[in-house]
Order: structure tokens, then C-alpha cells, then sequence
């Protein structure tokens, strides 16, 4: 009978054991993967006489109109191909805005409508002493993962209401 219960115990030990070994490497797994990124970049000065109001563009997400209201900036886009249209709001300290992102699928409802994010520009000149913003966007709460490099356009003014769908405009340092 002590040979019964040693093997039975020594099967429930092996069992707990599997059971806690299982899970210590789901959650190992899990907390890898759950990590934020954030961007590590450093803000400078503004370059001089530029201001982060003004329409760029990148080829794929189309023209992207900022409007700049004391240390918040706004702004939205339209991709090039007209699947899409976002909005962006953030603060601004010196040449670097931190934001947080929606984008929304047109003709589309729902959840899967809606993807979002938070990401980050740096004010740049580039080679030209063309303005430019460098910088990353990411999903949900990681800010980057994605490059998003733009240009500004000379002599484009940002006309924020000219893009959306059916959401309101955006208030500064709202979503």
C-alpha cells in the first residue's frame, strides 16, 4: 500500500509539476511579447523660423495637414490611394512630437474599422534644407515599429476639415 500511495504521489507531483511549468512559460512567453516600445529620441530646437503647422507628404499615407495650437499638434491624413484616413494628436517639445494615432478603413464599420496607435516625428532639415519629419508610429501602445518619413510641401496650407469621415474635428490634445 505505501508503494501505491509513493506512486500516486509521485504522479500528482509530476502532474503539478507540468501544470506550473506550463504556465511559468505561457507567461514567460506572454510578458516578452507585452514589452512597449517607445521611441528614444532626444528633442532639439526648432530649426529657425519653421513651425510644425504646414501639409506634408509620403507616398503611401498620402498628405498629412498639421495644425500647431501652443504645445499641442493636430492632424490628419488621407492615404494616397483613398483607402484610409486618420487623425493625430500630440504635444510638442522643441523639434519632437510625441502622438497618439487613430486610422479609419473607408466604407467600413466596426471594431476591424479602427486600428491605433501612438508614434513620434523629429523636425528636421534634409540634404536640400528642405523640412521634413523623421519618425515611427506603432500599434496600440507601442510607439514605433513602423517608419514615417514626410516632406513638407511649400506653399500648401493644412486644411484639417477637408479629411475625415464621420467623426467631428479633432480638439487639441483630445482623442
Amino acid at each position: 500500500m505505501s508503494l501505491l500511495k509513493f506512486a500516486l504521489s509521485s504522479a500528482r507531483a509530476a502532474a503539478l509539476l507540468t501544470i506550473v511549468a506550463t504556465a511559468a512559460l505561457a507567461s514567460a512567453g506572454c510578458g516578452d511579447g507585452q514589452d512597449v516600445k517607445h521611441a528614444k529620441v532626444a528633442s532639439g530646437p526648432m530649426p529657425e523660423g519653421e513651425s510644425w503647422s504646414g501639409v506634408y507628404f509620403h507616398p503611401v499615407y498620402g498628405y498629412l495637414h498639421l495644425v500647431e495650437e501652443g504645445s499641442n499638434v493636430v492632424g490628419r491624413w488621407k492615404r494616397a490611394d483613398q483607402s484610409k484616413w486618420g487623425e493625430l494628436s500630440g504635444t510638442k517639445r522643441g523639434n519632437v512630437l510625441h502622438y497618439t494615432w487613430k486610422e479609419h478603413t473607408v466604407g467600413m464599420v466596426g471594431a476591424s474599422a479602427t486600428t491605433k496607435g501612438k508614434g513620434y516625428f523629429q523636425y528636421k532639415m534634409d540634404k536640400e534644407d528642405r523640412p521634413m519629419l523623421d519618425g515611427q508610429f506603432g500599434l496600440e501602445e507601442d510607439e514605433t515599429g513602423s517608419d514615417w518619413h514626410n516632406v513638407k510641401q511649400a506653399r500648401m496650407q493644412p486644411d484639417i476639415k477637408s479629411i475625415g469621415g464621420d467623426s467631428e474635428g479633432i480638439k487639441p490634445g483630445g482623442f
